[in-house]
């Protein structure tokens, strides 16, 4: 299957509509962009079944909505009045292949639709599309259940580190609770716009995004750059024992922090990411890093947050309005380095989780590789008639 053939000669790719907050309307149409499904809305503009492709944020990314559904404007979509091909075959052929391109904002992930036009695809006829399309089906949902079981582990996991969490602060006998702006510096980063034009004294440096921020963790396989005044850069530049938050995330997720140890020089971070700065003469960050993935933390960023379907944001006021049980910094370390104890072997099972889930997406890859390139029999390898 050596021939290929550019995209723009099989398929359209319609952008999608902007869509505010203050006009969405709960409804039974997803709403989707490049990071996936964000809610749901009172009318569609994309017919089903659909390919969203991440054009803003997440650009390259591959979704499939196969119903009628709502597409905003940090992607495009491509429905079957769009495609002459084998939708199923076109959703794993483009996973098959590099979208990410270059991009076309200095800050700002971004994939031009002529970038994704240019892009060569695989041809077969339509019936060998529709064979190694059942074949990938048939495979991918079995990789799909591994997925799901190993992430149960996970969430099986984090249940047991918030029971260690909420067991050892429980030992504190009826601690002082203080607010903690009273304790802290919340500083809000710098916004990304890719629009804006930047001239005289300016700085090209690291940022953190909210992709970034992981539970106990900060993920540094992409780190995006950014070119601002200096002035700016400082201040938004992050120090070393900073706590990082993120404004918005899974509900589940929402408020729970991260120390940034100054792994990366001269780093800054998006206004979506608040680093909290304490005083580090009454608390300590790690003690505050814990605090916000006990339960006392997760029940109050829930019940403040601002909501939507499936995501919660909050806000650097909320933040300075959690209350922290107070205690001197003696004992906060040792809180910390008893918990850190019994954490222990949960991080490990974790670690081991996380690598099979990530053997597990490779062969994924692999697999969708494979079949859209020719390099497997689809009919000899998954017993689909010819």
């Amino acid at each position: 299957m050596s021939t290929t053939i550019a995209l723009r000669r099989i398929a359209h790719l319609t952008y999608g509509d902007a869509l505010a907050s203050g006009v969405r309307k709960d409804g039974e149409f997803p709403v989707i962009g490049s990071g996936g499904c964000s809610g749901f809305h009172a009318v569609a503009n994309t017919s089903g079944p659909a390919i969203i492709i991440g054009r803003k944020g997440s650009f390259g990314a591959i979704h499939w909505e196969g119903r009628d559904c709502f597409v905003i404007d940090t992607a495009y979509s491509v429905s079957p009045h769009d495609s002459s091909t084998d939708m199923r075959w076109l959703f794993y052929a483009l996973q098959a292949v590099d979208l990410k391109g270059a991009s076309q904002d200095v800050g700002v992930p971004g994939l031009s639709r002529d970038v994704a036009y240019s892009v060569q695809i695989p041809v077969c006829t339509i019936d060998e599309q529709r064979r190694i399309a059942d074949f990938l089906d048939t495979e991918t949902a079995r990789i799909h259940s591994l997925v799901k079981r190993r992430q149960d582990q996970l969430e099986l996991l984090d249940e047991r580190a918030l029971g260690a969490i909420d067991d050892t602060i429980a030992q504190v006998p009826d601690p002082v609770t203080v607010r903690l702006g009273y304790l802290a510096q919340v500083q809000t980063g710098l916004t990304v716009d890719g629009n804006r034009q930047h001239d005289g004294d300016v700085v090209t440096l690291p940022y953190l995004r909210v992709a970034n921020v992981q539970v106990g963790r900060v993920d540094l396989d992409e780190i995006a750059e950014i070119t601002v005044p200096r002035r700016t850069a400082e201040a938004s530049r992050l120090r070393p024992g900073d706590v990082l938050m993120t404004e918005g995330d899974d509900l589940d997720k929402l408020g729970r922090g991260t120390v940034w140890r100054g792994e990366i020089e001269d780093c800054l971070h998006q206004n979506h990411v608040f680093a909290v700065r304490p005083d580090t003469s009454i608390l300590n960050p790690e003690y505050l890093a814990l605090l916000t993935r006990a339960s006392m933390a997760r029940d109050y960023f829930e019940r403040t947050g601002n909501k939507t379907t499936n995501l919660a944001s909050t806000s650097s006021s909320k933040i300075r309005d959690f209350r922290i049980p107070l205690i001197d910094t003696g004992m906060q370390r040792a809180l910390v380095k008893d918990v850190d104890a019994r954490l222990q072997s949960i991080s490990e099972f974790e670690e081991r989780l996380c690598r099979q889930l990530a053997l597990l997406a490779e062969r994924r890859q692999a697999l969708i590789t494979a079949a859209v390139t020719g390099q497997i029999n689809v009919t000899t390898a998954g017993g689909v008639s010819a």
